[in-house]
């Protein structure tokens, strides 16, 4: 199966860019990392080569990194169905499955796995908060609003479904134009703003993130799931070893003060250790001395969490 991997970042997300990439090679992936940015590229994609409408950087000698530069209002958590879109319309049509990792996610799977996962159906990994009944009021608003759009709801579900990673077979690509639409006629509608992380306007239909209308659009759609517990992203300190997922509200592995929250009572997590083990190869994100100095910080946080724990 020919597949590719995307992912969306700007600012100081380069870093988990970088080992996203590195943890995705290290399993076994070959191929292309499409990177949607916008601001500056990373400084460690040097050099780089201009093609069309892309610029390439070399990871190894059979698989590389092409970034694309942005133009869009929308925050980048929610332009996700649309850069999927817009990559196999315009640079990949060839590809039969892609994948989206957030760029704060760590693989820690083979390559092979994911190939089989999304041959099985749309490949989706449960939230933290994996529990929403069918009967929640939020799920039966979002219901509510789209029969108003003439939606229909073909499936039926209280789970809950993390919005930082998706695997689509081509021929399954109508999810997404699914998710884009329902994204965009909400927004025209006045219920969310598309520029915000937060797509909440504190009330009816009490959608929080792209994560609820991604979850929306799975119940308008009948197309096959392969769905794993919130154990496939490592969230409530449990591990199935497909990746490791630094969501939401917590402090990135690359700006954590390791020692300094371990002396608050948060040792490190499963997700600060799996990132600092793709730091260095085959891209090198820190120097050596910045390398040790953190893997020591690292082993002396985890110490110190051995004896201090938030109650």
């Amino acid at each position: 199966m020919l597949t590719a991997v995307c992912t969306l970042f700007e600012g100081d997300y380069h870093y988990g860019v970088g080992v996203l990439a590195n943890s995705l090679y290290n399993h076994g992936f070959r191929g292309v990392v499409w990177v949607g940015y916008r601001g500056t590229l990373p400084p460690w994609a040097k050099p780089l080569k201009s093609d069309r409408g892309y610029q390439e950087f070399s990871l190894a000698s059979d698989c590389v990194i092409r970034f694309i530069e942005l133009n869009t209002p929308k925050f980048l958590s929610n332009y996700k169905p649309d850069f999927m879109l817009k990559l196999w319309e315009s640079y990949c049509p060839e590809v039969e499955a892609l994948f989206y990792f957030d760029p704060d996610i760590v693989n820690k799977s083979c390559w092979d796995f994911y190939e089989q996962w999304v041959s099985r159906g749309i490949s989706l990994c449960e939230d933290a908060y994996d529990y929403m009944p069918v009967n929640h009021p939020n799920r039966l608003a979002w219901k509510e609003l789209a029969e108003g759009y003439n939606y229909v709801c073909d499936r039926e579900t209280d789970r809950y479904y993390n919005s930082g990673f998706i695997g689509v077979r081509q021929n399954q690509k109508s999810i997404l134009s699914l998710w884009q639409q329902l994204l965009e006629t909400f927004e025209a509608a006045g219920y969310i703003n598309l520029s915000n992380f937060n797509l909440s306007l504190g009330r009816y239909p009490y959608f929080q993130s792209d994560q609820c209308i991604l979850n929306l659009a799975l119940m308008l759609t009948c197309e096959p799931l392969s769905t794993v517990s919130r154990m496939g992203m490592d969230f409530g300190g449990a591990s199935v070893g497909i990746m490791s997922h630094a969501s939401g509200a917590q402090i990135k592995p690359w700006r954590k003060q390791l020692i300094f929250k371990a002396l608050e009572g948060v040792p490190p997590t499963m997700t600060d250790k799996a990132y600092w083990l793709h730091t260095q190869t085959p891209i090198q994100l820190y120097s050596p001395a910045q390398y040790t100095q953190k893997k020591i910080a690292l082993r002396s946080a985890a110490a110190i969490g051995r004896f201090i724990r938030r109650s």
